[in-house]
């Protein structure tokens, strides 16, 4: 049996997953977790709070992933490949995260810093690293290892943080949308591949 703040958790995510940051009540949040709104208030004062705690847990899965690919013993292309395919995952199942992450980070200082302490946070050292070496010994062209990773995290993010922009301008449904972002799983590391061998 999960105790109640778990409880409150599950029912936040699910939320935040259907009707967004914006859209979300702390009523709704209450009435999925089956408790009345006081105590929902007793855990959580407001609703920045309830979804930095959700942002945190979910988190707390993805840099383990991160991580594993970052520090491990795969070619650089296979990293490519599982790190897009990870992290474009990691989105669609929290796609409420990227735009409240940015506007956090651009209106909350504090939060930036409590983002960038997290002990688990991930460390693409061990990765870029491995880049140098293959620069160095001729196997993908001169570049910035920092470029690399630049260009995973915007490709794969970008259509994240402005949704109804995105479908607005493709004239897209949700449905094709959703078809767009998993061919992105493959076609991003395609693209960065492409741009780095020699």
């Amino acid at each position: 049996m999960i105790s109640t703040e778990e409880q409150i958790l599950v029912a936040a995510k699910n939320v935040f997953h259907r009707s967004g940051y914006a859209g979300a009540r702390m009523q709704e949040i209450a009435d999925e977790a089956a408790i009345n709104k006081a105590m929902l208030h007793y855990y959580y004062k407001n609703k920045q709070q309830l979804f930095r705690a959700v942002f945190m847990q979910a988190f707390g899965k993805l840099a383990p992933q991160l991580n594993a690919i970052f520090s491990g013993t795969e070619g650089i292309f296979e990293k490519i490949r599982w790190f897009t395919a990870d992290y474009i995952d990691f989105v669609v199942e929290n796609p409420y995260l990227p735009s409240f992450i940015i506007q956090e980070l651009n209106n909350n200082p504090d939060f930036a810093v409590e983002f960038m302490s997290h002990d688990g946070k991930p460390n693409p050292q061990p990765f870029i690293d491995q880049l140098n070496k293959e620069i160095a010994a001729g196997t993908i062209r001169q570049i910035n290892p920092k470029q690399v990773l630049l260009n995973i995290f915007a490709l794969s993010a970008f259509p994240f943080v402005a949704p109804v922009m995105v479908k607005g301008l493709l004239n897209i449904s949700e449905e094709e949308f959703e078809a767009l972002m998993e061919e992105r799983k493959t076609l991003i590391a395609d693209q960065i591949i492409d741009s780095i061998k020699i």
